[in-house]
This record gives C-alpha cells, structure tokens and sequence, in this order.
C-alpha cells in the first residue's frame, strides 16, 4: 500500500503515515528504508499490520533534491488528468476543479458544434462534471452526495417552467400568436422568473464549491491535496 508520512519524532523514532486507504499507520523508523532523512510530506510504499507500518520503502519520486518541492509541505502543483476528471474518491484542490471545469466547458461548446453525435457525447461529459464537484466538496469536508443540488434544481426547473406555461396558456387562451406584448408577456414571464431563479442557484452553488478554501490537513476524504 501507498500512503506519505504525516509526522515523525527523531527522537522517539517514531511517526504517523497516512494511507491511500485513508486510516492512519503507526510506524518506527527502523522499519524505513532506504536509510534517509524522514520529514512529513514524503510518500512511501508499506505493508499495513495491525495498524502499524512495515516494511516501508520511500519511493524515489517522492524523495526532493533541490527546488519550491523540496520542502515538505510545498504544494506540487500537478495536475492528474485522469484522477481529476474521472474518479470520485480523495479531494481536488480549486485551482484543479476549475481546470477540470474549463476543460468540460471547452469540450461541451465544440461538441455542440457536431450534430446528433456531439449531443450524445456530450451526455458523457455529466460524469467529469460530477467526478470534480464531488471531489471538491470532498475537499471541503462535505459529503459528494452534495452533487446533486445543482442537477435537483435544474430539474423542478424545467418542471416548473413546463407547468407554468401551460397553465398560462390555458388561463390565456394559449394566444401565442399575438404581437401584443400584453398579451404574450403574462404567458412567458413565470417562465422566465423560474428559469432566473435555477440559475441564481446553480451559479452560486459553482462559486461555492470553486472558491471555498478546503480543510486544512487530512480529513475523512484523504490528505490535503496542496500538500501531496
């Protein structure tokens, strides 16, 4: 199992490792090798006994040499593709989700360009929308059930707009065609107001999870990813 030392005592000779699982290993130093300098941040490779860490080998891309990444606790600003967009677990940092955000944005407005086949693609684009929202909520300390309040809205939206309208027409004569303002505006304004106020929502709800800081340290997610 992978995971990355959270803290270590030089002088007890002992420390915490977080695991990729998500529960936490106690291990000793004479459990380490290669012999080595260990500082919190370092990600290891280890097999997990009753709780504690064995045979712990610091693997060699995680071990910093010169550089902003030698320090522990810097953050390696890399960016997983297929992390971000495609898996639900762990947490995502902001600048990864509006990354991940754009680079749905991008792809949606060309394959609207594409007909029938763009459309049916662009269905698959829910599950990357989904993937970074969960994982930033994750981040948060929220639960990524939390996903669904923007999808929720949309829905009652439409729901709403559809029975609007109809009511409307029937309390107006379903008189579409009229040039009169008066007329045709008492037919589309509950609409309009329904489909004002969804979008309200669903704005706010992207400004929430795409600006809010995230927990500070691990949580019951995973580790800081600005540390990792």
């Amino acid at each position: 199992m992978r995971g990355q030392i959270l803290d270590f005592d030089p002088t007890a000779g002992s420390g915490l490792i977080s695991g990729d699982d998500g529960i936490r290993y106690a291990f000793n130093a004479d459990q380490v090798t290669p012999p080595a300098s260990i500082t919190p941040g370092l990600r290891v490779d280890f097999v997990p006994v009753a709780g504690q860490a064995t045979s712990i080998m610091l693997l060699a891309a995680a071990v910093p040499s010169s550089g902003p990444s030698a320090t522990p606790g810097v953050p390696v600003d890399t960016f997983d593709f297929a992390k971000v967009l495609f898996a639900f677990e762990g947490r995502i940092r902001r600048q990864h989700f509006w990354l991940g955000w754009l680079i749905c944005l991008g792809i949606g407005i060309v394959l609207g360009w594409i007909p029938v086949i763009g459309a049916l693609i662009s269905i698959a684009l829910i599950w990357p929308n989904v993937a970074i929202t969960v994982k930033r909520l994750h981040d948060m300390g929220h639960s990524g059930w939390l996903a669904i309040i923007p999808w929720i809205g949309g829905m009652v939206a439409i729901g709403g707009i559809i029975a609007t309208i109809g009511v409307s027409a029937i309390a107006h004569g379903g008189n579409w065609e009229s040039d009169d303002p008066a007329v045709v505006w008492p037919l589309v304004a509950p609409a309009l107001g329904i489909f004002a106020i969804a979008s309200v929502v669903q704005f706010g709800f992207l400004l929430w999870i795409g600006l809010t800081e995230g927990q500070p340290g691990d949580n019951r997610f995973g580790p800081n990813p600005k540390t990792r």
